[in-house]
């Protein structure tokens, strides 16, 4: 005999109603006779908006992405702008990704913003993740919906929300939303669409966007040294194909080879095991094509094109992936240079990052007089600093999670323009005789060699979930006193916004908003840092190791120290 908890069964119940449809009633009476564990983690709680929206499992239930639970999302969004923008023509634009359900999930969303009296800008067909926050600007929106659950497996989708300025939800407005959709009942949604609140959108604002991706790379990179750029491009099945290779032509890189394999948008993703530009194994093919094409820089972007992953010419000649980190600085240094031979008439520029990127990136900002700012992971933190710093002027900012956003005009990590900054970056550097690899080693021996590792430990369901939090649990009240024999000298704790001297026990507060998060520094220069994935069923861990490199005859020996350095702390973490 099955059994089920009450607590679940009883949820579960309150779907088998005229509220819901016949197919979602059939399903969930299944899961109630064939498949208890199904049901249970379908109901014991209701998704939660992370670091990057709501995102999870299609499929029937309070714990899944499905027309009701996204229903309800719009539903109380939906009253939420009404009230927060009284006595206004209220806009939003809708977009969508390559996954299972997408378009169909985009259309119940813009069904029931029109039901409610708000006019909708649809966008046609699928686009990159990057273009609606810029849609939701430049069409003058109030908000903006993305259903898109980046490079997460195939059964993945999820519904990311874009406030006025362009930028994710941050709070106030993320627990004052989701206050208002606790409120609802299912019964509530308005689902009866009023056509004519629904304007379909596709090209036109496509033309705007690649204009203002070409005009924020500016570059003295000439025509000859951009067609002499040898490039190889990978969608991995996602919807960067529909703008970068035509935003590349625009910016003059004509020299573009397509993995056409990866080309046509799939949300099985067939050729990939996971659509993740982070791991190698995603741009394999792009990496044979490469070295048959004898290209000088491979490009892949995950399904909803706002991280990308890049390989470059190493020493050996052979193509290498660079880390999010190394790709960050990068771009960064280029964009400070460029920066400063403007000569520009902006007071205070800053660049961003996030409290478990690479600390090079503070190193660099320094070197340029310019000011960095760290703010929490996730873009929608970089994108509230351009917010609340209206007298400073944006540079760019990056992530170590492969995402960089160039200038503010997207208010989201962008890998349409980050794509045609790393190839305007490779063009100039190879107009200079070197490869970014090489440009990277010059910056190390300039500021100091940083390397850093991630490990991230996949923890599926209720169960991962509880012992994700242990795991947090026991590095808090029981932190760590030394780590790969270098002694513990600083603890930063987000959650409680506490930062503690490890010799002295003298604590001051952090001002940055609380998160689990959890940060040690060692003597030898060290920085570990632990959370859980906001959007995925993940604990991580990032490592970075530092050491001084004084010349690139020393880059290998260097090398080779802090791989045995991380490898220590791993083995210290136990991970």
């Amino acid at each position: 005999m099955i059994y089920h908890k009450p607590e679940i069964l009883d949820k579960a119940n309150t779907w088998l109603t005229d509220t819901f449809d016949t197919e979602t009633q059939d399903a969930i009476k299944n899961n109630i006779a064939h498949n208890p564990e199904e049901l249970e983690d379908s109901f014991y709680k209701n998704l939660e908006f992370g670091t990057g929206g709501m995102r999870g499992i299609m499929g029937p239930g309070t714990n899944r992405i499905n027309k009701y639970t996204l229903g309800k999302n719009t539903q109380g969004l939906s009253n939420y702008l009404k009230r927060t923008f009284p006595d206004t023509a209220i806009k939003v634009a809708v977009a969508y990704d390559c996954r299972h359900n997408s378009k169909e999930l985009a259309k119940v969303v813009a069904d029931v913003f029109s039901a409610n009296g708000i006019s909708v800008f649809l966008f046609s067909d699928l686009r990159p993740t990057p273009e609606l926050s810029f849609a939701v600007k430049h069409l003058d929106c109030q908000c903006g919906i993305v259903l898109t659950a980046s490079h997460n497996p195939p059964e993945y989708n999820g519904y990311k929300v874009y406030w006025v300025d362009g930028g994710q939800l941050v709070p106030p407005q993320d627990k004052e939303i989701i206050q208002e959709i606790e409120g609802l009942d299912f019964k509530d949604i308005q689902f009866q669409e009023q056509a004519d609140r629904i304007t379909y959108i596709d090209k036109e604002v496509d033309k705007a966007f690649i204009d203002a991706s070409v005009a924020n790379v500016t570059s003295d990179v000439n025509v000859n040294q951009k067609e002499a750029l040898s490039i190889v491009f990978t969608s991995l099945h996602g919807t960067s194909i529909t703008l970068v290779p035509d935003t590349l032509r625009q910016a003059g890189f004509t020299n573009l080879h397509i993995v056409e394999e990866q080309a046509v948008p799939d949300g099985n993703f067939p050729t990939v095991a996971s659509p993740n530009p982070e791991e190698s194994s995603a741009l394999q093919m792009a990496l044979t094509l490469g070295e048959e094409k004898n290209a000088d820089i491979v490009i892949g972007t995950d399904p909803d094109c706002d991280r990308l992953g890049i390989a470059v010419r190493g020493d050996d000649g052979k193509l290498a992936i660079l880390n999010g980190n190394q790709t960050m600085i990068l771009m960064t240094d280029y964009l400070l240079e460029r920066f400063r031979e403007s000569k520009n008439q902006y007071n205070s520029p800053f660049v961003g990052s996030t409290i478990v990127s690479t600390p090079m990136m503070d190193i660099l900002a320094q070197s340029y007089n310019v000011e960095c700012k760290t703010g929490l992971t996730g873009f929608k933190w970089i994108a509230k600093m351009i917010n609340d710093f209206p007298e400073q002027h944006f540079i760019g900012g990056g992530e170590e999670s492969f995402g960089y956003m160039v200038g503010d005009f997207v208010r989201d990590k962008d890998a349409v323009t980050s794509t045609l900054l790393a190839c305007t970056i490779a063009a100039r550097a190879k107009a200079q005789g070197k490869t970014l690899y090489q440009k990277l080693k010059d910056l190390y021996v300039k500021h100091g060699f940083y390397k850093e590792a991630l490990i991230s430990l996949v923890k599926k369901g209720q169960s991962g979930a509880a012992e994700i939090k242990q795991m947090l649990l026991d590095l808090r009240e029981n932190p760590m006193k030394e780590i790969n024999g270098s002694d513990v000298v600083r603890v930063e704790d987000y959650q409680s916004q506490t930062a503690t001297d490890s010799k002295t026990g003298a604590t001051e507060p952090i001002d940055i908003p609380a998160s689990n998060v959890l940060i040690y520094y060692t003597e030898d220069g060290s920085k570990i840092a632990a959370r859980p994935s906001g959007t995925e069923p993940k604990v991580k861990f990032y490592i970075s190791v530092q050491a001084p490199l004084n010349s690139l005859d020393d880059y290998d020996t260097i090398s080779a120290q802090l791989d045995e350095r991380i490898a220590g702390i791993k083995n210290a973490l136990g991970v």
